[in-house]
């Protein structure tokens, strides 16, 4: 299972979102100091329930908490960018309850 795919599992899992986009953009960041350990450089856009109430610097911790024992080794850097559900106007948006999940896939256009 390639770390993109492992994040993208936990966080299925912990914060059960609506909508999820993760990008490896690992390929970016050869020569990079951080990339020399292995760690994957990865760009995250996830819409959850679970982040209603909750600020953004709240939400960014549930994000990180879940995917804690993977920074490090499978990854170097993390962008977030967390959206409560209500204030979702994506594809998907207000399709969620009557259809199911709307969560997208990973795009992995690097090396891991």
């Amino acid at each position: 299972m390639t770390t993109a795919e492992r994040i993208e599992n936990t966080l299925k899992e912990r914060l059960q979102p609506s909508h999820l986009e993760l990008r490896d953009e690992s390929a970016r960041h050869d020569g990079h100091p951080g990339a020399a350990s292995g760690g994957g450089h990865f760009n995250l856009l996830i819409v959850s329930a679970a982040f209603e109430g909750r600020s953004i610097l709240e939400q960014h911790r549930m994000v990180n908490e879940a995917l804690r024992d993977l920074f490090g080794p499978e990854i170097h850097a993390l962008a977030l960018k967390t959206i409560p559900l209500s204030q979702w106007t994506g594809p998907g948006a207000g399709a969620q309850g009557k259809t199911g999940s709307a969560v997208a896939g990973v795009t992995t256009p690097g090396k891991h």
